[in-house]
């Protein structure tokens, strides 16, 4: 406790008019660049990054302010910030993502370089971000492994394994040009940004924001930057396992093409193949037969890959319509060949195939009297008649449903056109 207060003593003894000459504006002089600092409880490391920051912008010569967003301290950082001459934003709402969607929201500056207040990240590198910023880079991304990462500053399974794999995903869903996507120094247009409309309460915000400039054709930008071991006392609010699979979990839902569609397709794929090799009798490869009951998984395959399709298409339409995912101008025109009209006109063609196939089924049984058959014959009417009778009934509830999500989409186009072209 004595070293506490002696650190906090320091702090505030060394900066006693709180450099606010670096933080305040004029309303004839509007400011440049806010830095946004997340906070919980980070006595013992945020005043040396509040001094790093305005120092930077001090020597850059530009107009700043630093955001201290404080997510429910308890040890008296919002004291040291205030005394700084930071803004202290409380944000009541747990978590990262919250910390820093508040933090964002109540910025100033035309540019934002957010980075985490434990003194790991450099604020003394304001400069390069920017830089880039003012070349016309709506975001910015800092890179650890190309910057820097020093000895004990980041623990080995998220050295080699959890960054690098989750940013190698998020690089093969999205085709994003960003080597380390939860890098927490990074800087941004803050009008860019906001019209990204983030979501995200966790640390996947860092993620979210990634994939959605990406996917909203933002010009991103990365420039090298160094992560150093952090001053805490206490263990990091990071949580491995957690942490690590919100970010998955972000990264699968944000892709219903990895998640949904090419399961999907390579299913549905693997099931008629198993069909057409199957159908016409059993299959001997060495001394292994394949029968019927290898028909009926191709059938099972068929239905889920095909049930995946569904759902790859729903979560798009819906993404869509809410304003997750941009416009997928190759969707629409998908749609406008594959309307309600055309899905209940196939479904009910496959239901009378389905039926039309149990009603071989029944024919045949009826010619044995009703007695015993022979699973290899009457199973090979049988399965895919089930197969076309439940692939139409998905068809039909599916073309509706995806009508209901049409209707949401043309209401949201109406009331976008009618604000475009409202005066003013």
């Amino acid at each position: 406790m004595d070293t506490l207060l002696e650190t906090v003593k320091t702090v505030l003894d060394s900066n006693p008019e709180g450099s606010q000459a670096a933080a305040l504006s004029t309303e004839s002089q509007p400011i440049q660049l806010s830095v946004v600092m997340p906070c919980l409880n980070e006595i013992l490391t945020l005043g040396t990054c509040i001094q790093k920051a305005l120092a930077t912008i001090e020597r850059l010569g530009i107009l700043g302010e630093v955001i201290v967003a404080d997510n429910g301290s308890t040890d008296g950082s919002q004291a040291i910030a205030d005394r700084l001459g930071a803004r202290v934003i409380p944000i009541s709402a747990k978590g990262y993502g919250s910390a820093l969607r508040g933090g964002i929201a109540a910025a100033r500056g035309e540019f934002v370089v957010m980075g985490d207040s434990d003194d790991s990240y450099d604020f003394t590198q304001l400069g390069s971000f920017l830089e880039k910023l003012q070349e016309g880079y709506d975001l910015v991304m800092g890179n650890r492994f190309q910057g820097g990462i020093r000895p004990g500053a980041m623990p080995f399974l998220h050295r080699f394994v959890g960054n690098p794999g989750l940013s190698w995903l998020g690089r093969l869903f999205f085709n994003c040009p960003v080597g380390d996507f939860q890098c927490g120094l990074r800087g941004f247009r803050r009008d860019a940004i906001d019209r990204l409309e983030l979501q995200t309460l966790g640390m996947e915000f860092s993620t979210e924001m990634v994939v959605k400039a990406t996917l909203f054709n933002l010009r991103i930008a990365e420039i090298p930057a160094t992560l150093s071991p952090d001053g805490r006392d206490r263990a990091p609010h990071l949580r491995t396992w957690r942490d690590g699979w919100r970010y998955l979990r972000f990264l699968l839902i944000y892709s219903p093409r990895w998640l949904f569609l090419y399961p999907g397709i390579a299913l549905l794929t693997f099931g008629l193949a198993v069909f057409a090799w199957l159908l016409p009798g059993p299959r001997t490869i060495g001394a292994v037969t394949f029968d019927y009951d290898t028909l009926l998984g191709g059938a099972m395959a068929i239905l889920i890959g095909f049930e995946s399709l569904n759902f790859g298409a729903f979560s798009k339409i819906f993404a869509t319509t809410e304003g997750f995912l941009p416009e997928d101008q190759r969707l629409n025109r998908v749609f406008r060949y594959i309307t309600l009209e055309v899905g209940l006109v196939v479904g009910f063609l496959l239901i009378l195939a389905g039926a039309g196939e149990w009603l071989l089924g029944m024919r045949s049984w009826q010619r044995h009297h009703f007695g015993q058959l022979d699973p290899d014959q009457t199973l090979r009417i049988v399965i895919p008649g089930f197969v076309a009778l439940t692939l139409g009934v998905q068809i039909v509830l599916s073309s509706f449903f995806i009508s209901v999500l049409g209707m949401s989409r043309e209401k949201r186009r109406r009331e976008e056109d009618r604000r475009s072209d409202a005066p003013g």
